[in-house]
């Protein structure tokens, strides 16, 4: 028996030896054997992410604290029911999704992923320059600046190899796996800890506006933010309705737009489509079978879950507490939009010749000098601005200072940037060996990861260019494929063909299709939003078109295949 059926062969023991005892005992065996659960937390963890925490965070402030954790509560119960039809079955999804359900769907379903791994990497490796020029060695240029081409194409170049040698590792054996996730799980928890050290910092802070109790009230669901404005949003709105009614109901209405947009984006791709697509690939790779259901559910609670909900709140909190309805962060890029007219027509020094506190002083006598309803537009309208990375660096300066505010915080974006370089790479390379049915050619899973890492290391050149006609496509793809493919496993579930005696029964089953069907629904209603946004009517209707196209297709068009 070979080293690693003597590992599996343990492993499987020790988890027989705890499947009676209690939850002490179990938690002290699953933390020892966890894995997979990591992985997703260190694609989750990335640009999309800090994005959707910096958007969150600006719009609703600490009110909206409860927005991801619940939405990543409704993405576990969907991942944990992926990994319980495939742990049951030890089948390979995709051949199963062919066999038992439609093979439209699972192509569709392998074609969005592929095509959402080459093209969210992109703006990662722009992420990683951003987080290197903007925060950790502010010297260099910013991406698009005189003299920039040669310092991004040698961070890139860096980024690209150090995860190519991590991606790499994991086709070395069990070894390399194990290797693999320590790896990521450093990286994961690099990023937490770079955003808890800034919270902490911020919480000890002398006059820090961080209010604790206002924070932990925001994880209460509050659904009314669907239809009204943030409460801090009102007095400005009252002001501007002392001049202009129509004005101001204009504006409650943009901004109750943006909350929900916010926080329907957030439910429908908490769990993006790659993300369905590496759990059950990576839980095979180790080999797990019926005896690891319980630790895979554990897993995703703890490697998943935890650590988004941190990472990602320490960042709604960081944003709220500086920028949510708060005018008087003037570094807003958008900010020099709404005052550009104004400072030229003052005579003062052109604003984009202008930087740091220089800026913020003259948008400062700028908006001070307007008449009463254009100070009360522009207040607004400063108020629901989405502060970048560096806004928010510069922003908790005076709070804790520089080291952390831009050495801490900018490690920890970069961190997010590269484990999610790796994660999609490794997807990709799971994806083609799918594609054409070579599940176990490393060459070819090499290959695939190398797709997705090369046009990555072109993003910090090519994104702002390309950006406009890849991220529509990719982004309502994924959101049609998303809600369908939560519906398949769903179908999967109650599949005795499929699962046998494995298939839950009575009170498990009723409580699993519960569960399912509202993370489902949630899903959809997300994912047909978010698309509805991008290209109006023809999003929903395109989840509709494909869902009809997958139910009327012969499941045994994928048999063939399946068989191969």
């Amino acid at each position: 028996m070979s080293d690693s059926e003597n590992s599996l062969a343990e492993e499987k023991a020790l988890l027989a030896s705890v499947a009676d005892k209690g939850a002490g005992a179990k938690f002290k065996t699953y933390a020892k054997l966890c894995g997979p659960g990591w992985l997703q937390s260190a694609i989750t963890l990335g640009g999309g992410s800090l994005i959707g925490a910096l958007s969150l965070g600006a719009i609703g402030g600490t009110s909206f604290m409860w927005v991801q954790p619940l939405a990543m509560i409704l993405g576990v119960i969907m991942l944990s029911a992926i990994a319980y039809v495939t742990l049951s079955t030890g089948e390979r999804p995709f051949r199963a999704i062919n066999q038992h359900v439609s093979p439209v769907l699972g192509w569709g379903w392998l074609g969005a992923t592929m095509m959402a791994n080459i093209v969210w990497c992109l703006p990662q490796f722009n992420l990683a320059y951003g987080a290197i020029a903007e925060n950790l060695f502010p010297s260099l240029p910013n991406a698009g600046e005189e003299g920039s081409l040669l310092p991004i194409l040698i961070v890139s170049a860096v980024a690209l190899a150090i995860a190519t040698l991590v991606v790499f590792a994991y086709g070395s054996g069990s070894r390399g796996v194990k290797l693999f996730e320590r790896v990521l799980k450093i990286f994961v928890a690099l990023i937490v800890l770079s955003f808890v050290g800034v919270i902490l910092r911020m919480t000890f802070a002398a006059n820090s506006p961080l209010d604790w109790g206002s924070v932990f009230g925001g994880f209460i669901p509050d659904f009314g933010a669907l239809f009204r404005p943030a409460e801090a949003f009102q007095p400005a709105i009252d002001e501007l309705a002392k001049f202009d009614s129509a004005a101001a109901a204009q504006w409650t209405k943009t901004i109750v737009d943006s909350q929900r947009d916010s926080i329907i984006t957030a439910f429908g791709t908490a769990v993006g489509i790659n993300m369905t697509f590496l759990l059950p690939y990576s839980m095979l790779r180790k080999r797990w079978a019926k005896e690891h259901r319980g630790l895979a559910i554990f897993d995703l609670s703890t490697g998943l879950f935890i650590p988004f909900v941190v990472a990602t709140g320490c960042l709604v909190i960081a944003t709220a507490t500086q920028f949510h309805a708060n005018p008087d962060q003037y570094v807003h890029a958008k900010s020099k939009s709404i005052v550009a007219e104004a400072t030229e027509r003052l005579g003062g020094p052109a604003y984009e010749e202008l930087e740091g506190d220089a800026l913020k002083e003259q948008l400062k006598s700028v908006y001070i000098s307007m008449p009463p309803q254009a100070k009360a537009n522009a207040t607004l309208e400063m108020m629901v601005a989405r502060p970048s990375q560096l806004e928010l660096a510069l922003s908790l300066k005076p709070l804790t200072g520089g080291i952390i505010a831009q050495y801490i915080f900018g490690f920890g974006v970069l961190a997010m940037a590269v484990s999610t370089i790796v994660i999609l790479m490794l997807i990709n390379g799971f994806a083609l060996c799918e594609a054409i049915n070579k599940p176990d050619s490393e060459r070819i899973r090499r290959i695939g990861c190398l797709i997705a890492g090369i046009v990555g290391f072109f993003g910090p050149i090519a994104w702002g260019q390309l950006k406009a006609y890849l991220v529509i496509p990719t982004s309502v793809f994924g959101f049609t494929l998303l809600p369908i493919a939560y519906v398949t496993f769903l179908l999967l579930m109650n599949s005795k063909t499929l699962l046998g005696d494995s298939r839950p029964e009575g009170a498990r089953r009723i409580r699993w299709n519960a569960l399912m069907i509202t993370a489902t629904a949630v899903a959809t209603i997300g994912a047909a939003w978010a698309s509805f946004g991008k290209i109006g009517w023809w999003g929903p209707g395109l989840i509709a078109a494909f869902g009809f196209a997958a139910a009327i297709t012969d499941p045994g068009g994928g048999r063939a295949s399946a068989r191969q």
